[in-house]
Parts: structure tokens; sequence; C-alpha cells
């Protein structure tokens, strides 16, 4: 959808195709007349950066994304609780926060004493590599597990967008009806892990079949678990705490067994420029 309605150009990287930006003109020294390739290539290229960010600091990054009003922020705050209340294994997080205007959800995630960067993406309907890169800036890496990085609410453009994440996590509302894997393919195809939010509504609303909405997934060749999950009764937290736990720790051996993939980076550039035209990002 972002390569023909244009949603590509955000605040995070709008200034490579501004006078004097990076994509502001063709190799003959015109003007660009279509840009949407280019710049999908500059967020590629970006988010590799930030992927090797997150490695060099052994965290694992999660794009959390959904329709809007799935439950991913009262994911996260049951997730923070669950994990808090684990004394065998003590996990830190933070939380990068994307929506199109407010603090609200990032004031949540605070309130359970975690950091957490709050993006305001305007007009973006999705989180760019770009803006991640920017909110790295302002969030301190060491002795952390796992960043989530909560994605606006979108079923369409957040999974053309590799933001520098390493396992992509999508909500299944049970309000919405079981059929969004078949409705959403690109979506759904691109998730590690499927969790089926709201379940504890799953009787009075008789007309979601969870058999149905993990066919539709199968029928995407995607293997992906599926997790049924009440942020509101706790039910499947732990499935859902355990699969984290498990996660961190393949990333780890990924990380022990791939040196290459954390060798010497270092993220110190001069991003004045994304100072001045950057979205608005805020923290603790």
């Amino acid at each position: 959808m972002c390569d023909t309605c244009g949603c590509n150009i955000t605040h995070g990287n709008e200034s490579l195709i501004r006078p004097g930006g990076k994509l502001a003109t063709t190799e003959s020294g015109k003007e660009a007349v279509s840009v949407l390739h280019s710049l999908l290539d500059e967020n590629d290229h970006t988010a590799k950066h930030n992927r090797e960010h997150f490695n060099a600091h052994n965290v694992l990054a999660i794009n959390l994304m959904s329709s809007p009003g799935a439950g991913k922020t009262a994911l996260l705050e049951a997730t923070i609780k669950a994990l808090k209340a684990d004394a065998s294994r003590d996990l830190s997080i933070a939380v990068i926060e994307g929506d199109l205007e407010t603090e609200n959800d990032a004031e949540r995630i605070r309130k359970q004493g975690v950091e957490a960067i709050q993006i305001a993406t305007g007009s973006a309907c999705h989180l760019d590599a770009h803006m991640i890169h920017q909110a790295l800036h302002s969030l301190n890496l060491d002795g952390l597990d796992i960043v989530f990085i909560e994605n606006v609410g979108n079923l369409v453009c957040p999974a053309s967008f590799d933001l520098g994440q390493h396992n992509n996590v999508v909500l299944l509302s049970v309000p919405e009806g079981d059929d969004k894997p078949a409705k959403y393919p690109v979506m759904f195809r691109t998730a590690d892990m499927v969790m089926l939010s709201k379940a504890d509504l799953l009787p009075v609303l008789e007309d979601f079949s969870p058999a149905r909405a993990e066919a539709y997934l199968r029928n995407l060749a995607n293997p992906a678990p599926m997790v049924h999950v009440s942020a509101k009764s706790g039910s499947g937290m732990a499935d859902w705490a355990q699969w984290l736990r498990e996660t961190i720790d393949q990333h780890r051996q990924d990380l022990q067994s791939e040196p290459a993939a954390r060798s010497g980076h270092h993220h110190s550039h001069d991003h004045d420029a994304e100072q001045h035209h950057g979205p608005d990002i805020s923290q603790a």
C-alpha cells in the first residue's frame, strides 16, 4: 500500500527528499520524480544499522503490530507485571511507542516502572527505521534484555517496513473476527508469533473460531505459534513469557555463533539534520 499511496514518506525520512537531501535529485541532477523505491532501500539500510546496534548490546528487539485497539499496550503492561513476578529470572525491558499523536500509551508503560520513548508519527500510519534510529539516541540499551517496539495500529503498512527488529509479533483480537489473517496476509505472513488477544471474550463472541483463525494463518504457510492470551485475566501470559525467555536465549546463542553480527558497532553519528526534521520523540 505504501508504494502507491505515498505514506512511506514520514517525518523520519522526509529529510532525504528535501532540497539538498540524498534523494532530492537523480544521478543526472534533475529532481527525482519517483522516490518510493529509494526510500524503502534507505529504510532497509537504516534497519540493518539498528539491528547491529541491538546486537552489539545483546538486546532482543520485538516489533509488536496489530489493528487499533487490539490490546498492544495492555499486553505490554501485563507482560511487565508477569516478568517482574518471575523471581527466577529478572528481565529488563524498555518500550518504544508509536502513535500518530499523544503520549498516552508511553505514560501507561512508565507507570509500570519501565522506560518508554514516545514517537509521534504525525500523519504517518507506521513506524520506519529512521524513526527508530532517532529514538535509539534517547535510549540506553546497556543492561536491557528486550526492547518492545509498539507500532502504529494498522494491519497494512507496518508490515512493509523493517525497523531493525529481530521478531514480529502480531495481535489478533477476538472482537476483530477470525478472518483477519486471510484479509491481511502480508502482516500475518511476517509474524513469528500470533497472539489471540482478548481471549477472555471467546465465550461471549461465539462467532469467533480460533481453529478457523489458525487455519487461515497456516494457509499462508506460516508455522508461527498462536497463543491465546488475555491481559485482563492473565490467561496465556505464562506461555507468552516462556516464549520471550526462549527467544532471548536463542538470540544470544545466535550472536555467539555469529560474532560479526555484533563486532565493533558504535551508535555515534552526526544527526543534526535528523534532529531538525525527525518525529516528536520524548522519554521519561
